[in-house]
């Protein structure tokens, strides 16, 4: 009996020391920590510069003599320069806040003169522009960090005319003094594609066709109300800005926990 005991006692231990070494040579148990996602939405500050190609006004002046049309226009080129805050709402639309300026451009044209010498008169004018505009985009899809999109805007454009200058075929110079700036509804039509440097910087180039309202210059002196009117300011713009995107991470899931494999022996 006393011997049965023992042999007990040393298996009972010799089961203990196995099982202690099979549960040492066990892995940890895994916890699986999901790193963070960037959300879809997020805010962005922008900046963009570009080149405008003015479209030919249509320019009149309401003189003495009548409404009369001017001809041979043009409005050259000018810089852009504009600033703008946005969000993504999700990862196919976005919209954006901005402020536009826009340099100004050499206005030339003829008119033609009922009350002095017959002919035409020569029309000289600097006009620039403000806009405020409210931007929405569909980002269509994302190709190798490159995301075309197409968007619109709506908002208002402050047209300021100054410089006017008129030389009559008789020599004369009617006297325009000053600038006069009007504020009107502005839009924007546009297309593009972003190009994402890293996960927070990206580059954009893009076109707009915008549509500007009218500008007035000032009245002409002794005159009453005769004044130069440009209206259907229209304008293509090749632009180029980068977005400064903050970030924005959604809440991770709580890690997954992977627990060791239960041992089991037989005997």
């Amino acid at each position: 009996m006393v011997m049965f005991l023992k042999r007990l006692s040393l298996t009972g231990a010799a089961v203990v020391l196995s099982t202690a070494a099979m549960a040492a040579d066990l892995p940890a148990p895994v916890i699986e920590h999901i790193p963070e996602v960037p959300a879809a939405g997020g805010w962005y500050l922008r900046g963009d510069i570009g080149y405008k190609v003015y479209n030919e006004p249509n320019t009149t002046f309401n003189g003495n003599s009548g409404l009369l049309r001017y001809d041979r226009e043009e409005l050259d080129d000018a810089w852009m320069i504009g600033v703008g805050v946005g969000y993504q709402f999700t990862d196919y639309f976005r919209g954006d806040l901005t402020i536009d300026y826009e340099t100004k451009a050499k206005y030339s044209g003829r008119g033609p003169c009922v009350c002095v010498a017959p002919g035409y008169s020569i029309e000289n004018a600097d006009i620039d522009v403000w806009t405020v505009m409210l931007n929405g985009y569909v980002d269509i899809g994302t190709w190798h960090n490159i995301t075309p999109y197409v968007g619109a805007g709506i908002g208002a454009s402050y047209v300021n005319v100054s410089g006017y200058n008129s030389v009559n075929p008789d020599g004369t110079t009617p006297s325009y003094d000053g600038s006069n700036g009007e504020w009107n509804l502005a839009w924007a039509l546009m297309a593009g594609a972003s190009y994402a440097v890293t996960n927070n910087w990206s580059v954009d180039a893009g076109y707009q066709y915008r549509n500007l309202g009218t500008g007035k210059s000032v009245k002409i002196h002794d005159a009453g109300n005769t004044r130069v009117e440009f209206k259907d300011i229209t304008a293509h713009e090749f632009r180029l800005g980068a977005r400064y995107t903050f970030d924005s991470y959604a809440a991770a899931p709580a890690p997954s926990y992977y627990p060791a494999q239960p041992i089991t022996s037989n005997f």
